[in-house]
């Protein structure tokens, strides 16, 4: 169980923030992996969560957020998994092989049929 706090402030190109919270003075450190929620993870000044905690040295905070939760959610939602016929994403494929080879032309066999 976490306590409740408040983001101070939240660097969304960087991708981390700061939480106040009564169990953390002077701030703790904040990584958006750390966010419990699906999609894009990230938090705004001022919105209330609940948080996880670690004593850690931290770009100069003694706090590292270990789990960071929107109130009302208690972790992450099922994740949804695809199935091979639903993606329609490209697929390729190489081959590589090597040969030994003395200058000489190449033997009939030498190849792998690469058309296979």
């Amino acid at each position: 169980m976490g306590s409740r706090g408040r983001v101070r402030e939240w660097h969304d190109e960087e991708g981390w923030g700061v939480i106040d919270s009564p169990a953390t003075p002077g701030g703790c450190w904040a990584h958006f992996s750390a966010i419990e929620m699906d999609g894009y993870r990230a938090l705004a000044a001022d919105d209330e969560v609940e948080v996880d905690v670690e004593a850690a040295d931290q770009d100069g905070y003694a706090y590292r957020a270990v789990a960071v939760r929107l109130p009302g959610r208690t972790e992450h939602s099922e994740v949804r998994r695809l199935d091979r016929d639903q993606v329609r994403a490209f697929r390729s494929g190489l081959h590589v092989a090597f040969f030994p080879h003395d200058g000489e032309e190449w033997l009939a066999g030498e190849v792998d049929d690469l058309d296979r």
